[in-house]
């Protein structure tokens, strides 16, 4: 990600940041309005838990994927808020991977962190395990990523502070989350394309 346009200009809806069960990972950090010094990714690092009750749950007796969507945006946006030091907004969720089914009863288990920063945007990775309280066996649920904006006071995009990695698992999301900014301008320049593309077919055709 990065000062992708469709991202900065998105009229996004403001995400709540609190949920059940959250607690702040990794260091705090400082910061405050206009405050430009970068900081670890672990810096805005979440922790969320959720129980899945049977209101959440289809006929199936698993989690509506609404519902973790849900608690997905939530938990991501505490990380996005937490390293920016703002108010942010849900510009997109870009990937998201539902990979085992939670079942109700189950312990849902979120983390998130900050990945990487354009000049007003975040991407936020986000990874749910799904937990069996009577056995404590764990698993993979699903993953996700989201890009966050960051506004000032008038509702304006306002710049975030840089991500800094200091590991090499950190180093390493950092480079993947570069590349998905790259794919996702590059999705969006062809997406012009084609539009001008199938207007000035439909205009030549009302000529």
């Amino acid at each position: 990600m990065g000062e992708p346009t469709e991202q900065d200009s998105v009229s996004a809806r403001a995400s709540a940041a609190g949920g059940a069960g959250a607690r702040a990972v990794g260091r705090s950090g400082s910061g405050g309005e206009g405050d430009p010094a970068a900081r670890a990714p672990s810096a805005s690092g979440i922790e969320m838990n959720q129980l899945v009750l049977p209101p959440d749950t289809n006929v199936l007796g698993t989690a509506f994927g609404g519902v973790v969507m849900s608690w997905i945006d939530i938990c991501a946006a505490m990380a996005a808020q937490r390293h920016a030091r703002s108010v942010v907004v849900t510009a997109s969720m870009d990937q998201l991977d539902f990979i085992a089914p939670i079942r109700a009863g189950h312990i849902v288990n979120l983390r998130a962190m900050v990945n990487y920063c354009g000049r007003t945007s975040m991407e936020v990775g986000v990874r749910v395990e799904s937990e069996d309280p009577l056995t404590g066996e764990r698993a993979h649920a699903a993953s996700a990523y989201l890009t966050f904006v960051a506004l000032d006071a008038a509702g304006r995009p306002r710049p975030v502070p840089p991500v800094a990695p200091e590991t090499r698992e950190e180093r390493l999301r950092f480079e993947e989350a570069r590349a998905r900014r790259q794919q996702r301008l590059a999705l969006a320049a062809e997406r012009r394309r084609l539009a001008e593309v199938h207007r000035a077919a439909l205009e030549g055709a009302d000529a």
